[in-house]
């Protein structure tokens, strides 16, 4: 999966950034915070986890 591709879905859901690590950025919806890694193609087993 293409990381443009699950940013969006993410959104969608009502994610928003939240900040900028040095390998991964950290998405939150309020509730809940997940770790996005910032790779051009994202494993879809990885993507599914998130």
């Amino acid at each position: 999966m293409k990381h443009r591709d699950l940013i969006r879905e993410l959104e969608s859901l009502g994610f928003v950034k939240l900040r900028s690590g040095s390998r991964h950025d950290i998405y939150h919806d309020g509730e809940t915070a997940v770790q996005v890694p910032r790779h051009s193609e994202i494993n879809e087993i990885t993507a599914a986890s998130i």
